[in-house]
């Protein structure tokens, strides 16, 4: 039996805490596990940028990358390391990069999911140009921005198509500010959606590879307030439901990495948000709920690499298609999805992987996020966004929301 060291590569941008907290608790683990024959050990290495030969060899197994949808340089090296030299990352470069909110609308519409009823609205204006002159002139038809409010009714949401971090994004409750928002959306390409509203519950749902965390969502509060702490008071009936859904999402995209918001009304989960493959990831918006990240990555990292689970370079819709086109009731088309979705993930493998050696995880996170280094990677994010004279004070309330966590959450 032979020793074999797996690298796993962070292609990182501003982020700051979760890689700490990462690299210090994979360290604190001392992972030595049996397969395949050898003993895999690990080791965590920052991705660097720089210029690169398209023939050289990649030394990463997996690497959970934070550059993808917006730094091309990290995500073309990606792409190449995944044609060329196998990797596995976090997330599908193409699918990130291709998968906007039109089209996973349309996609969930189209397995039947209980979106709500989204209009698209071509941008109030444009980058001049003849060709565009010409084209707008014989075919732009004239359309009444008021009819479409009505259509849909009040409050409605107006958004760009592709964007995030709730960019753009306004609630209309008149034809007046229809009119005004749609004035001053620019060359933005914007949905109108019809809001579901009265709502009984916002949530969050996180999914990492199999692994689902549901967090209430308050979209009013201040951003570092906006992850309710503490777990969610929903039926065992939705909770699975949700879980099912982000899944069925994530798979479908070939998403490892990816949040889902979603509504209820009348006892209805309407999903409304859900191209979301590369979700905040720091304490300042996490906190309570930050270790469960940590852990979570640490183990879909872990498994990938010890497998040498494979990428799927391209989704097959078709399989879910087919669910879709047959006669069966929703609910069951909605289980059939799921199915395919735990398929995808190898759901059943991974909780008996983890189970063999991973045990440890937990006790080891809840141990570290009692110490002063973990301490000082909240501090040192938290002095990347706030004010001087705000430092201290957010500091000791990030902090105080994980030791919250380690009071609620300490390992049995």
């Amino acid at each position: 039996m032979g020793n074999v060291t797996k690298t796993i590569g962070l292609s990182l941008g501003a982020d700051i805490c979760w890689p700490i907290c990462f690299e210090e608790i994979l360290r604190e683990m001392k992972l030595s596990i049996p397969f395949g024959g050898d003993n895999v050990n690990f080791q965590v290495e920052r991705v660097m940028i720089e210029p690169y030969d398209l023939q050289q060899p990649c030394k990463y197994s997996v690497v959970l990358d934070r550059l993808t949808h917006w730094y091309h340089t990290s995500r073309e090296w990606i792409k190449k390391s995944v044609l060329l030299n196998d990797l596995y990352v976090l997330n599908n470069p193409w699918a990130v990069q291709s998968m906007e909110k039109q089209t996973t609308y349309c996609a969930m519409m189209r397995l039947g999911l209980p979106i709500p009823r989204t209009w698209m609205v071509p941008p109030k204006s444009y980058e001049r140009s003849k060709d565009l002159e010409y084209t707008l002139r014989n075919y732009a038809k004239l359309f009444d921005l008021g009819s479409i409010g009505r259509d849909l009714d009040y409050p409605l949401f107006m958004k760009p198509y592709d964007g995030g971090g709730w960019v753009g994004v306004s609630k209309i409750d008149n034809e007046g500010e229809l009119r005004t928002s749609y004035e001053q959306s620019g060359k933005n390409v914007m949905h109108l959606q019809a809001a579901v509203s009265p709502y009984e519950h916002f949530m969050r749902c996180v999914g990492l590879g199999p692994q689902v965390k549901l967090i209430n969502y308050d979209p009013s509060a201040p951003l570092h307030g906006r992850y309710v702490t503490g777990h969610p008071q929903l039926s065992t009936a939705d909770q699975d439901w949700l879980r099912k859904c982000t899944l069925i999402i994530n798979a479908f995209f070939l998403w490892d990495f990816n949040s889902c918001e979603a509504l209820s009304k009348d006892g209805v989960w309407h999903p409304i948000d859900y191209a979301n493959p590369c979700p905040d990831s720091q304490v300042t918006s996490l906190h309570w709920h930050f270790p469960w990240y940590i852990k979570a990555n640490i183990r879909w990292a872990i498994f990938c690499a010890t497998t040498g689970r494979k990428m799927r370079l391209n989704q097959n819709w078709q399989p879910y298609f087919d669910i879709a086109d047959s006669d069966i009731p929703q609910d069951e088309k909605f289980e059939a999805y799921a199915q395919l979705a735990e398929q995808h993930f190898e759901t059943e493998r991974f909780e008996e992987f983890c189970d063999r050696h991973l045990s440890h995880l937990d006790e080891v996170t809840w141990n570290f996020f009692a110490t002063d280094r973990a301490k000082q990677a909240v501090r040192e994010k938290v002095a990347s966004l706030y004010p001087h004279h705000e430092i201290e004070t957010f500091t000791e309330h990030f902090w105080n929301q994980i030791q919250q966590w380690r009071h609620e959450e300490q390992p049995k």
